[in-house]
């Protein structure tokens, strides 16, 4: 099997430790004398991963201070982020943006550059790095449009996980200082390259979304670990 796009349930070392800690504290500051949602947003909850996936770790993978370039041919086939105010339904196509790639038209500049735009522009509360890591290194890329790479997505659910759900109980007014949301999405991707080669494999993430009043939803970053 070609090497591929790594899976965005394979996302390990997504956030450091400092970052983790400044997302944490930051985003959901009142959430954090809640044992669950302390769990969850530092990768303590009941992860898991799609079956048959690894960490990527790619020598020469990005690193997390990766700048996303802004190249004057646009973002390739990157879809552009929607107008969308609920956070779930906003997290449901981030996933799938995120899940799909085509190396034949898109460049790994064109694909980072395409993913920067769906971030919140509030740096307080983005975690770049833990979506740039995702795409793989220069080399890699190459590698996969040199097989004509590409994968499409499609997304099954989206939902609250329920520790998120049980902080938000114990203490609804605690989302009004960042108005981030906690949304864990399942789906399916499907991976094809030259010579009829290809396969599709089960996704799961969870997603940091900032959805704040009377404003579109954008992506604030990927959680550590997958929270059902």
């Amino acid at each position: 099997m070609k090497k591929r796009l790594p899976s965005l349930s394979s996302y390990g070392s997504g956030w450091s430790a400092n970052r983790r800690i400044a997302i944490v504290a930051s985003a959901v500051a009142v959430l954090l004398a809640v044992a669950g949602i302390v769990a969850l947003l530092t990768g303590g909850g009941n992860g898991h991963q799609a079956p048959g996936t690894t960490a990527p770790t790619p020598s020469g993978s990005p690193s997390s201070s990766e700048a996303a370039p802004k190249p004057s041919s646009g973002s390739g086939s990157v879809s552009q982020p929607p107008q969308i105010a609920e956070p779930v339904a906003y997290a449901k196509a981030a996933a799938q943006m995120l899940w799909s790639y085509d190396t034949r038209d898109t460049s790994r500049d064109q694909q980072l550059a395409g993913m920067r735009a769906w971030m919140t522009t509030e740096t307080k509360y983005a975690d770049w790095a833990s979506v740039s890591d995702q795409v793989p290194d220069p080399v890699l890329w190459s590698r996969m449009a040199d097989q004509d790479q590409h994968a499409t997505a499609s997304v099954t659910e989206g939902h609250y996980p329920s520790a998120f759900k049980q902080a938000l109980a114990d203490d609804p007014s605690a989302i009004t200082e960042a108005y981030i949301y906690v949304v864990t999405v399942n789906g399916t991707q499907q991976i094809a390259w030259k010579k009829g080669g290809g396969g599709a494999e089960e996704r799961a993430v969870t997603l940091a979304v900032q959805c704040r009043p009377n404003h579109d939803c954008t992506l604030a970053a990927i959680a550590p670990s997958v929270t059902q």
